[in-house]
């Protein structure tokens, strides 16, 4: 498990109907703020601005097929040949990481397979790395530049 400092970002904040919104910038439109809303948009800028990650290299909360069952990732990242390369899963701060949450990546891992997955709840984050169809704990994201693979 490791623990994430989020960089400090001034987030664009508003309220339309009574309800608050996040503008997110990945998606480029205004959202629901919800508390896995404000971990996903904390590990975006995180991504952005502390690892560097490129913005146009990530998909966020798009739809995929699980069996017959639609359901959607949090964060996908994609390496220079535009294949996935790395999932996040995104829990609410009061959501604990426990052994259904990463089998949830995992599960989706089937339907769009990549080399890393993360699961984060703001407080703490856990980083794998498939190898030799095992999964290895990682001490670290992987750097941006080993999406070059």
């Amino acid at each position: 498990m490791i623990n994430l400092v989020f960089p400090d970002y001034p987030f664009r904040m508003r309220e339309m109907d009574g309800k608050h919104q996040i503008f997110d910038e990945a998606r480029k439109r205004w959202v629901a703020f919800t508390p896995e809303e404000w971990v996903r948009q904390n590990f975006l800028q995180y991504l952005f601005q502390e690892m560097n990650y490129p913005a146009s290299l990530i998909a966020v909360e798009k739809e995929m097929q699980l069996g017959e069952l639609s359901k959607r990732f949090d964060i996908l990242v994609y390496n220079q040949q535009h294949k996935p390369w790395m999932m996040v899963e995104c829990k609410s701060m009061d959501v604990t990481i426990s052994d259904a949450v990463v089998h949830q990546v995992l599960r989706y891992n089937m339907a769009i397979p990549v080399r890393y997955l993360v699961v984060t709840n703001g407080r703490s984050s856990w980083f794998f790395e498939k190898k030799n169809g095992r999964l290895e704990a990682l001490l670290e994201l992987p750097a941006w530049r080993e999406g070059e693979e």
